[in-house]
């Protein structure tokens, strides 16, 4: 009996299985590019580049948590996948 004939018959689906023969697909909350997006507004903010509002005419980004969300805002008006802000 194979592994992936147990798979089917327990009803779940197994992460780690030998060449990747069973490997359960998620659904993805973030897009790659968005990701990718995210990561370079992190590079700017380590080399102290990142700013905040229109226009670099806001201040230095402090936090990376607003880097991030920087980022991620950034990719939303690229019209990436990146889930609806938090009210």
């Amino acid at each position: 009996m194979g592994v992936l004939q147990r798979a089917k018959e327990t009803g779940v689906w197994v992460t780690q299985v030998p060449h990747g023969i069973a490997k359960r697909k998620r659904k993805r909350k973030y897009s790659r590019g968005s990701g990718r997006e995210v990561k370079r507004e992190m590079h700017r903010y380590k080399r102290g580049k990142a700013k905040s509002g229109r226009g670099g005419k806001g201040g230095k980004v402090k936090s990376r948590k607003q880097a991030i969300a920087i980022g991620l805002s950034k990719a939303r008006k690229k019209g990436k996948k990146v889930p609806r802000k938090k009210k």
